[in-house]
């Protein structure tokens, strides 16, 4: 087979790749940027409107509030889920009996359908008639039914949720991560005389510098754009108190009976996700640039 042959194949296997993104993934952003500038329901013809949809959105405190729920659930779930993951990477990583039972265990949750999960965590925590109330009233841990899904706990329960689906994918990573670390190092620091605390912070920590990078940068994006398991638990309410970027950004697009978005809107909705996006994508530059300094300065 020549040469031509040969690249002649290669581009033919590539082809369906190639034609796969471009439909499902430049057409539709193209599609995004085009309609941004338009007043378009979805049907009927599209009004070109200029940048009002950009001047109604700075405008938009419902979209705003949004932001600062995004932050503060993205905010909660890193706070707890990676340090949790380390922890668990680093107990999973010694010899611990049943520790693969375990780590099958931990990723599972990865696997699972967000919306799956999300039916299954309303069940557990409904104020009425939860599971979680239930045991809690049966040991006599609390004396009411406590509103999970609330106002005042609603925020709250969406972040333990989120965090129990996040666990095992970056666990795994990390886990990856410590089975590169010679066991040589650790060795070698016991003759020293370093305890297991000292190993850890003077070791582990800076040894898993890299993949603790990209966790980092993973973590930050998803808890960002997460939405799937807040729509099927609380569809952003109540009174908004579960809103995040995406989830308005969703509602848009594809209005839901109980929220406060009641008409399709592609042409304000393609703004507000391009916003939406831009926001994200300065979080994730600043984060990189940030981490690139602190390696120069290593």
């Amino acid at each position: 087979m020549n040469r031509t042959r040969q690249i002649g194949f290669s581009y033919l296997f590539l082809f369906p790749s190639f034609l796969l993104t471009m439909v499902l993934g430049v057409y539709p952003i193209a599609w995004a940027i085009r309609y941004m500038f338009y007043d378009y329901k979805g049907f009927g013809g599209a009004t070109f409107v200029g940048l009002d949809n950009f001047r109604r959105l700075f405008q938009d405190a419902e979209y705003w509030h949004s932001v600062i729920n995004t932050f503060l659930y993205a905010g909660g779930k890193l706070i707890i889920t990676l340090p949790l993951c380390l922890v668990l990477a680093v107990i999973l990583n010694s010899k611990l009996r049943g520790r693969n039972w375990l780590r099958a265990i931990y990723f599972m949750p990865t696997i699972i359908s967000s919306a799956v999960m999300a039916v299954v965590f309303f069940i557990i925590f409904n104020s009425y008639n939860g599971i979680l109330n239930q045991y809690l009233l049966k040991f006599h841990i609390i004396s009411e039914r406590i509103d999970w899904l609330g106002p005042k706990h609603a925020l709250l329960t969406t972040i333990i949720i989120a965090v129990w689906g996040a666990v095992g994918n970056y666990m795994l990573l990390f886990l990856a991560g410590l089975q590169n670390i010679p066991s040589d190092v650790y060795e070698s620091s016991s003759l020293d005389g370093a305890n297991k605390w000292q190993q850890f912070w003077y070791l582990t920590i800076p040894m898993l510098g890299p993949v603790l990078q990209i966790v980092i940068m993973l973590a930050i994006i998803n808890s960002l754009k997460g939405y799937e398991s807040i729509m099927v638990l609380t569809e952003g309410g109540p009174v908004g108190r579960t809103e995040v970027m995406y989830l308005y950004v969703y509602k848009l697009f594809f209005p839901t009976p109980s929220g406060s978005v009641t008409d399709q809107q592609f042409g304000y909705g393609s703004a507000v996700g391009f916003v939406t996006a831009v926001i994200v994508g300065l979080i994730t530059l600043a984060y990189h640039a940030m981490s690139r300094r602190l390696n120069k300065l290593q």
